[in-house]
């Protein structure tokens, strides 16, 4: 059974074992070290006092978890999230990404956010590191890309590219009403 929920700081150890995989082979973070479960945690709580930050679960396994944060600290840029999603590595092409996207846009909504962006790295050719598979499941959930920058990640001795896609999930008004934290 799948099933969605929101994330609990108690999940951390788990989320931060999937991401290990994506620091450790992979340029789909650019981050070079994993981050202990304690400063994972402490991500958790900055996100979670005003975003959604959700996993999915196969069987009562977590499998993979998404979450919405700040676009940029500005008001004016409230109502555009940038979004993340990581799954399992052995969890993909089971539609998982998907049932988890979708839950998060559906809470998005309801708070009044507009906007979805994603940041994602793109190799100049498809290496053993990076592919274009976010690329693509992104287009496939409806985002399109708005811009590239070029050779703007160093990792594995490889210079990856950065595209941002978004997506608009809400009406653009000329009086916007406020958005409202996420209740969990």
């Amino acid at each position: 059974m799948i099933s969605v929920r929101n994330a609990k700081i108690t999940d951390a150890k788990r989320l931060v074992e999937i991401y290990d995989y994506y620091v450790k082979n992979t340029a789909i973070t650019f981050e070079y070290e994993t981050p202990s479960v304690s400063e994972f945690e402490d991500r958790m709580r900055e996100i979670m006092a005003r975003y959604p930050y959700m996993v999915i679960e196969k069987d009562g396994e977590i499998l993979g978890y998404s979450y919405a944060h700040e676009f940029k600290g500005r008001k004016a840029y409230d109502w555009s999230v940038e979004m993340t999603i990581y799954l399992d590595v052995n969890a993909k092409k089971q539609g998982l990404g998907r049932t988890l996207y979708e839950a998060m846009e559906k809470a998005l909504k309801e708070m009044g956010i507009l906007n979805l962006y994603s940041c994602i790295g793109i190799p100049e050719k498809e290496d053993e590191h990076l592919d274009f598979n976010s690329k693509l499941f992104h287009g496939h959930m409806g985002y399109r890309l708005v811009g590239t920058f070029y050779n703007c990640g160093y990792k594995f001795d490889t210079w990856y590219h950065m595209i941002w896609m978004e997506k608009m999930i809400g009406e653009h008004k000329c009086a916007q009403p406020d958005i409202v934290s996420y209740r969990y």
